[in-house]
Parts: structure tokens; C-alpha cells; sequence
């Protein structure tokens, strides 16, 4: 049952964002709307290559991320299932968000991959909407829910771009 709640939770947000919607851009507007591949030999390699990369980042903080809400957190990346604990160890202790970075890696990469202009408005819709909704909706009920503990956090930990520790420090 555990695991159910993991797979609807990632069918019904990351692999919708990140495959539905970019699955049917690119079935009823095609790839390569931008004209690079027809007009740079050259970028029929390099975006691939760079989209590929993109797209393996995203991949990998989307998995560290729903590993780490199911063993910490207790929950899954859905509203409706939340996690019980507030996760801030791994990629927790650097930003606030890696999920929506792990999608909008995604998005970006298969945006670069297909030089499909579509896909870089879909990239930065969904990026524009978490960005209003993470500081309206979801932080406050984070704080109602965690209370001090998510508030020294986020005082902490930027929300979007990582914090690079030294050496030997830790908040």
C-alpha cells in the first residue's frame, strides 16, 4: 500500500509535468521549433549531449528526493499524502526545493534536447507557478505543521539555489 501511495504520488505530479506534458507539446508541435538542428549541424550533437545531462541531474535529485521522503519524511511528495517529518538531511541541507529543480532539470533538458521552443515556455511556466506557490502556499503550511523547526530551516537554506558548505562547516 506504501509504495502505491509513492507511484500515484509521482504519476500524478513529477511524471505528469515532466512527460505528459512535454510528450503531448511535442506530438502536436514537433521537435526542433526553433530551426538549430536544420540550420547548426553541429547542434544535432551538442544538444542532445547537454539535453541528456540535463535531464540525468533532474533524474537523480527527483530519485533522491522521493527516497528521501518515504525512509525520512514518512510521506510522499504529494499534498494529499505529506511527509510527517521534516526532511533536512542530503539535498535537503543545501536547498529547499530539489524536487521542483529535479523536474525543471527535466523540463530544461528535454527543452535543449529538442530545441523545441514549446518545451522552454512549459519550462518556465511550471517554474513561474512553483515559484508564486512554494512562498504563498506551501511554506505557510509547512510552518503549521513543523512550526519552529521548518522556520530556523528555512532561515537557513535558500529555496532555490544551493548553499555550497566548506569544509568542515555545517548550519
Amino acid at each position: 500500500m506504501k509504495t502505491w501511495k509513492h507511484i500515484r504520488a509521482i504519476l500524478l505530479l513529477p511524471f505528469m509535468a515532466a512527460v505528459v506534458i512535454p510528450g503531448v507539446l511535442l506530438y502536436f508541435l514537433g521537435p526542433d521549433t526553433l530551426g538549430l538542428c536544420q540550420s547548426v549541424s553541429a547542434t544535432r550533437f551538442i544538444l542532445p549531449m547537454v539535453g541528456l545531462l540535463l535531464i540525468a541531474v533532474g533524474l537523480v535529485l527527483m530519485i533522491v528526493t522521493i527516497r528521501l521522503f518515504a525512509a525520512i519524511g514518512k510521506g510522499t511528495l504529494a499534498p494529499w499524502n505529506p511527509t510527517r517529518q521534516l526532511v533536512v538531511e542530503g539535498v535537503y541541507r543545501h536547498v529547499r526545493n530539489p524536487m521542483i529543480s529535479g523536474v525543471f532539470f527535466v523540463l530544461l533538458g528535454e527543452a535543449v534536447s529538442t530545441a523545441s521552443l514549446p518545451l522552454f515556455g512549459w519550462a518556465a511556466f511550471f517554474i513561474t507557478i512553483n515559484m508564486i506557490y512554494m512562498p504563498l502556499v506551501e511554506e505557510p503550511g509547512l510552518v503549521k505543521r513543523f512550526g519552529n523547526d521548518y522556520e530556523e530551516y528555512r532561515r537557513n537554506v535558500p529555496r532555490w539555489i544551493p548553499r555550497v558548505e566548506l569544509a568542515g562547516t555545517r548550519p
